[in-house]
């Protein structure tokens, strides 16, 4: 028997998680989908997601799709107060020590600004641990004491110390578990491949229903999804939505 290939780009779990949050949106949003659409009338969705969640439970392992998915939404949850309260800290070392550009521009140099905040204010997961991290290493007590004299808080701080822990420990459980693509089965990915498509016609249509609402539009966007997970290897195929 010949092996299907399969029509998604991104690792098995990858595209398992995608898709799933793809569902959960228009689970999210079924009123109005449902109301552009009745065929879409419940349990419509929900089907789908149990399908989804028995496919994943028995061609890629029972806690697989589960603990990704788990630190995957950790990840997320981390991702947005972090940004904030590094954000915070940022503009106020730039006004505490606007009076002397020389040692402003050496502190956020080293405590990760210059390098990574561009990146993780973009939502890049790699960018905003790399600035974490290069803030706590090099955040000195006697670093710490010089901006916490000039006027910000020192809670806010340790905040973000504390944060990078966190975050640096669920991106290591989430890189735990996706390993490489294994050699599966035809009747696996032929599976993986059916619900893979029959969210991406939802998705194709979904997109169309909210032409005029990108916010809404980008919920449905396998790669745009695909990339907010930070599955960065996703690529577009002839069957993913895009704009």
């Amino acid at each position: 028997m010949n092996i299907p290939i399969r029509k998604y780009k991104t690792k098995d779990v990858d595209m398992v998680i995608t898709i799933e949050t793809i569902i959960d949106s228009a689970i999210a949003n079924k009123t109005f989908l449902q109301s552009k659409r009745p065929a879409w009338a419940d349990p419509f969705f929900e089907t789908i997601k149990t399908e989804i969640n028995d496919v994943a439970e028995k061609y890629l392992g029972a806690d697989a799709a589960k603990k990704l998915r788990e630190s995957t939404q950790a990840l997320i949850a981390i991702q947005e107060p972090a940004i904030s309260e590094l954000s915070e800290v940022k503009i106020q070392i730039e006004v505490d020590f606007d009076e002397n550009p020389i040692r402003k521009k050496e502190i956020l140099t080293q405590l990760g600004y210059t390098s990574h905040f561009k990146e993780a204010q973009k939502r890049d997961q790699e960018g905003l641990i790399n600035l974490l991290y290069q803030f706590k290493t090099n955040l000195t007590p006697e670093l710490k004491t010089e901006i916490v004299n000039k006027g910000t808080n020192e809670a806010q701080l340790d905040t973000i110390v504390a944060i990078a822990e966190t975050l640096k420990a669920a991106n290591v459980t989430q890189e735990g578990f996706k390993g490489t693509r294994p050699e599966l089965t035809a009747e696996a990915l032929n599976a993986l491949n059916g619900v893979y498509n029959k969210v991406i016609g939802i998705a194709k249509i979904a997109t169309r229903f909210y032409t005029k609402e990108k916010t809404k539009k980008d919920l449905f966007s396998f790669n745009k999804v695909s990339k907010k997970l930070n599955f960065s290897k996703a690529k577009p195929s002839e069957t993913q939505p895009e704009e």
